[in-house]
């Protein structure tokens, strides 16, 4: 039986790079896309994630469950506490879009560097990757750069000077074991990134259809 996966997304510039990992990772999954990118315009205009957007990212999130998945996966990393939220409502997987990336990164190395283009996703990322070392009690510092404009640049298009400037701002982070690509929309960048450093540079895609594909198949074994 096919699996059918429903791809939560508030900002169309995820689509194309999960597109991307579950043709390399997961070909046999069937991706159902599901866009609503008036939430991130909405996110960015408050400083914290009111409850208002919280009910609203659920009712979506209720939407896709309707839609007999077999899991959901959230590609924006801005609204943490409402994944939370519909994980516990839902009795299907309901994935966060970089817990498998904190993951990859703690085993590079305890020294994380991170670099963001989406302001108001830094907080609710940090807090996660927080909770995600207190829980697996472990020790790690996280350095996070935002790239100013450079998202901006992305949704008009211009890919070329999106990748340049988040690359150019890698080098402040070199002293680092690793540096991870905050969102799904930034994993265009990681070539121009790892040609600027000579650590690891991980991306949240791949890492999360994997950790999907593992949570699907183990809860069609039990």
């Amino acid at each position: 039986m096919t699996s059918r996966i429903v791809l939560l997304h508030a900002t169309p510039v995820a689509m194309a790079p999960i597109d991307a990992a579950f043709q390399q990772v997961w070909p046999e999954a069937e991706t159902i896309n599901l866009l609503d990118d008036g939430l991130s315009i909405d996110r960015a205009r408050e400083a914290d994630l009111s409850s208002a957007l919280i009910d609203r990212f659920v009712r979506l999130g209720h939407y896709a469950s309707d839609m007999q998945a077999q899991g959901i996966l959230v590609t924006c990393s801005a609204f943490g506490p409402a994944i939370d939220r519909l994980a516990k409502e839902l009795a299907i997987p309901v994935l966060k879009p970089n817990e498998a990336m904190f993951h990859e990164a703690l085993a590079q190395g305890k020294n994380i560097g991170m670099l963001a283009t989406f302001g108001p996703a830094v907080e609710t990322m940090t807090d996660e990757f927080n909770e995600y070392v207190a829980r697996h009690q472990t020790a790690a510092t996280l350095t996070t750069l935002l790239v100013a404009d450079a998202i901006d640049l992305l949704k008009k298009g211009d890919v070329e000077s999106h990748n340049r400037l988040v690359a150019a701002r890698a080098h402040e982070l070199a002293h680092c074991d690793v540096i991870m690509l905050a969102h799904f929309s930034t994993s265009r960048a990681a070539d121009s990134v790892r040609q600027q450093v000579n650590i690891p540079v991980l991306t949240a895609p791949h890492a999360a259809v994997n950790q999907m594909k593992a949570s699907v198949t183990r809860g069609a074994e039990e």
